[in-house]
C-alpha cells in the first residue's frame, strides 16, 4: 500500500495550495459580509483563471471534461481546496454538482448527458440533489414519502423535501422518489431528472441554519413537489435502483468531504498556531503558546489530524483498488471519526481565538456554524458507529 505522492499531483498541489493562499482566502471577508450571489462575478473571474491553469474539474473523467484524478490524488486535493470555503466552487469539484456528475456518467442516457452532465461539468449550469424529507428519518434513504407516479408518458412527482443543497440558482434537481412502492425496500425509490423550471418545483425558502439562511450555491432548500410533472425519459438509471445508486454516489462523496474537512482542520490549526504564538497575555511579554493547556491542544490537534488523515486516505487507496463493497467499514469509520475530529480542532482554535473567534474577522465562525452538520448529514454519526459495529460483531457471534 502506497501513499507516495507523484511528482505530476505535487505540481498541481503546489499550484493549488498557492491559488488558494493567493486568489481565494484573500476574498474570505467580503465573502462573510456580502451574499454569495453578489461575488460571483469575482468567482467566475477566479474560474477563468482556473481553467488557464489547466486544473477545472479534476475528479470529473478525462471523457466528459474532467481531469480524471484517481480518489486518493483528488482526495489530497481536495484537502488543499477545503482550507477556504471558495476552494471546492472555484476548482468546479463541489457537493452535491460532484456527485450528481458522477450518477450522470455512470447512469445517464446519451440525451440526459448532453443535455445536463455536459453543460453542467462545463461549469455553465448547476444541480442540487433532492433526498432528505422533513417527516422522515435523514439517516435512512429507504423511508422516503415523495412518490412518482406514471401518467401516460410521465412521472408525476408529489412530496415534501428540505435540505436540498444549494437548490437556488440550481438549474435541474436529481430527486428521489418511490416509484415502485409494491418492490422490497431497497427496490422502491428511483431517481429522477427534474428541471427547476418545471411547474410544480416549488423553492420555498432557503433554510436557516444556525441563524443563516445563505443564498444561491452556499443554501439548503426546502422544496415542495406539488404535481411536478416530468417525462419518463427523466428516469435516471433503472427504474428501482435509486437506493444502489445513492450508495455509489455516497462512497467517493465521503472521501470528499472527509478530505475538505481536514482541509478545514489544517486551516484551522494554522490559525490556533499562530493566534498562540503572537497573542501575549502577560506583562512579560508570554504568549498563549506558552500555556500547557495550549501546548496540548496543540499537540492532540496535530495527531488527530494526521491519525483522520490516514485513515481517509487508506479508505481512498482502497475504493480505487478494491471497490466500494470492500471499503465499506473504512468509510463508515472516516464518516464520524474525521467530522468529530474537525469539531474539535474548530473549537479549539476557536477558543484560543477568544472573542475574536465568535467574530466574522476570522473564518472560524463560519467553520463552527456551517460544519457542525458534519456529524448529521450523510448518515448521522450514531447510525454508523452502530451499523460499523454490528458487522465487527458478527464474526465472533
Amino acid at each position: 500500500m502506497d501513499f507516495a505522492v507523484s511528482d505530476k499531483m505535487k505540481t498541481i498541489l503546489e499550484m493549488v495550495n498557492e491559488f488558494v493562499d493567493r486568489e481565494l482566502i484573500p476574498l474570505e471577508p467580503a465573502f462573510a459580509a456580502s451574499s454569495f450571489k453578489e461575488m460571483l462575478p469575482i468567482l467566475r473571474e477566479k474560474q477563468k483563471k482556473v481553467k488557464q491553469m489547466e486544473l477545472w474539474a479534476p475528479n470529473f473523467p478525462k471523457d466528459c471534461g474532467g481531469l480524471g484524478l484517481s480518489l486518493v490524488d483528488h482526495g489530497l486535493l481536495s484537502e488543499a481546496l477545503g482550507r477556504t470555503p471558495l476552494g471546492h466552487y472555484v476548482f468546479w469539484c463541489q457537493a452535491p454538482d460532484a456527485g450528481n456528475v458522477e450518477i450522470l456518467h455512470l447512469h445517464g442516457t446519451s440525451d440526459q448527458k448532453e443535455k445536463f452532465l455536459n453543460p453542467l461539468v462545463a461549469g455553465e449550469i448547476r444541480s442540487c440533489f433532492s433526498m432528505t424529507e422533513v417527516d422522515m428519518p435523514g439517516s435512512n434513504p429507504v423511508l422516503l414519502e415523495t412518490t412518482a407516479v406514471k401518467d401516460g408518458n410521465d412521472y408525476v412527482i408529489n412530496g415534501h423535501k428540505w435540505y436540498t443543497s444549494s437548490a437556488d440558482g440550481a438549474n435541474f434537481a436529481i430527486v428521489m422518489a418511490v416509484t415502485n412502492p409494491e418492490a422490497p425496500e431497497y427496490m422502491q425509490a428511483s431517481m429522477i431528472i427534474v428541471p427547476t423550471e418545471t411547474k410544480g418545483f416549488n423553492l420555498v425558502r432557503n433554510i436557516p441554519v444556525m441563524g443563516h439562511a445563505g443564498d444561491d450555491y452556499f443554501s439548503h432548500g426546502e422544496i415542495l413537489y406539488q404535481s411536478c410533472r416530468v417525462p419518463q425519459s427523466n428516469l435516471l438509471g433503472p427504474e428501482g435502483y435509486g437506493f444502489i445508486m445513492a450508495q455509489e454516489r455516497l462512497g467517493p462523496g465521503r472521501i470528499h468531504h472527509c478530505m475538505r474537512w481536514l482541509g478545514i482542520c489544517q486551516r484551522s490549526y494554522e490559525l490556533m498556531c499562530r493566534r498562540a504564538n503572537n497573542r501575549i497575555i502577560t506583562r512579560d511579554g508570554k504568549p498563549l503558546a506558552s500555556r500547557q493547556i495550549i501546548q496540548q491542544w496543540v499537540a492532540e490537534s496535530a495527531a488527530e489530524i494526521q491519525a483522520a488523515r490516514l485513515m481517509t486516505l487508506h479508505a481512498a487507496w482502497r475504493i480505487d483498488n478494491e471497490g466500494v463493497k470492500a471499503a465499506r467499514d473504512d468509510i463508515s469509520m472516516i464518516k464520524f471519526v474525521v467530522a468529530n475530529t474537525m469539531q474539535r480542532v474548530v473549537d479549539r482554535a476557536l477558543q484560543v481565538h477568544g472573542g475574536l473567534g465568535m467574530t466574522d474577522d476570522t473564518i472560524l465562525a463560519f467553520f463552527f456554524r456551517h460544519e457542525r452538520a458534519a456529524r448529521i448529514y450523510d448518515g448521522a454519526d450514531e447510525v454508523h458507529k452502530v451499523s460499523l459495529a454490528r458487522r465487527l460483531l458478527k464474526p465472533y457471534q
